[in-house]
């Protein structure tokens, strides 16, 4: 519960769960370059943080969703070189699947699970616009 408590703190200091905001908060450096097939990443650079993300990305969920993966990843593996790759998402990485959960509690507040009892992850994804494996990753 460490990664739920720790996105509680944020979204209480920063009074928001939009991962732009936060990082920008943060001093964190944001931006948007063409990468190729990486959808975003995560690095520290003489003591900047920074996070780019990939310009071609369209979907604004899918933007979100690679946004609060790589804040996750300043957050708890601030040392750490993350780049998220097509398929490093649903990597099972430790440190992926720590940024995916991350992203998960950022994104998707448990209140939307609560007012929804018996919806399923497929029902929660078309509710949300987040895609259905992001939600597996929430915990309760």
């Amino acid at each position: 519960m460490r990664i739920k408590r720790t996105v509680e703190k944020l979204v209480n200091q920063y009074k928001t769960r939009n991962p732009y905001e936060i990082a920008d908060r943060m001093g964190i450096l944001v931006q948007k370059n063409r990468l190729g097939g990486i959808r975003g990443y995560y690095l520290l650079y003489s003591g900047i943080k920074c996070i780019c993300i990939n310009s071609e990305i369209k979907d604004i969920h899918t933007e979100y969703t690679v946004m609060a993966h790589e804040l996750g990843h300043s957050v708890m593996h601030e040392e750490e070189r993350c780049m998220f790759f097509e398929n490093t998402f649903y990597d099972k990485n430790k440190y992926e699947v720590q940024a995916n959960r991350f992203a998960a509690e950022l994104l998707i507040p448990d209140s939307i699970i609560y007012e929804n009892p018996g919806m399923t992850k497929s029902q929660l994804s078309q509710l949300t616009g987040y895609d259905e494996r992001l939600i597996g990753f929430k915990k309760l």
